[in-house]
């Protein structure tokens, strides 16, 4: 199967207009339209994914592209956005935390284990308000209006805690391959005097 499928290319295209949302903000200033194309790649996050398992051309090359767009086009549009001033400093702050915890833990579990944390639904469901959030952040900094504002933290207070709450799942699937691998011996037992 060749790893220049229709599934990769669309992975590809995702990841080519990150550098065109970078310039949208930072050069001509056009925050709409940089929310707009923010919205767009969030809202084409499933269709990699769904053409890979309908068209049967699931490969390994697609299992990473398809993660990396959802990875640099959040981590553009959060340290983008906070540079900018158009994110509140606290919420890039807390998203930009969560990404650096979960990366690390990504990177033990595939260096000991030569393994890779599975993709959970909740954790796409998150990514998703997020990528909402953050995109009408950027529309509402280049059209102010109240609507904007109220679309932006109803999708983004959810949002953030969601994504905290798979950061706890996905530790705990980290610990997990880690304990099975033998690389991470368990607590002590109840006989051994742990804490009931």
């Amino acid at each position: 199967m060749t790893v220049l499928n229709l599934p990769n290319l669309v992975s590809l295209v995702r990841i080519g207009l990150v550098p065109l949302f970078l310039y949208l903000v930072f050069g001509p200033e056009e925050f709409v339209w940089a929310g707009l194309l923010l919205g767009v790649i969030g809202s084409t996050d499933w269709v990699d994914g769904q053409l890979a398992r309908r068209l049967d051309q699931v490969t390994e090359l697609g299992k990473l592209l398809d993660p990396l767009a959802d990875r640099l086009a959040i981590v553009a549009a959060v340290i983008g956005g906070w540079i900018a001033g158009i994110l509140p400093p606290w919420f890039a702050a807390a998203l930009v935390v969560r990404e650096v915890v979960i990366g690390l833990g990504a990177l033990v579990v595939a260096v000991r284990v030569r393994a890779k944390l599975d993709v959970r639904w909740l954790g796409k469901a998150a990514t998703l308000a997020l990528y909402t959030s953050i995109a009408f952040f950027y529309i509402r900094a280049g059209a102010e209006a109240a609507i904007w504002d109220a679309i932006a933290w109803g999708f983004g207070i959810p949002g953030l805690v969601l994504y905290y709450v798979v950061a706890g799942q996905y530790l705990g699937d980290a610990a997990g391959l880690l304990r099975r691998s033998g690389r991470v011996t368990s607590g002590p037992t109840r006989e051994q005097g742990g804490v009931g």
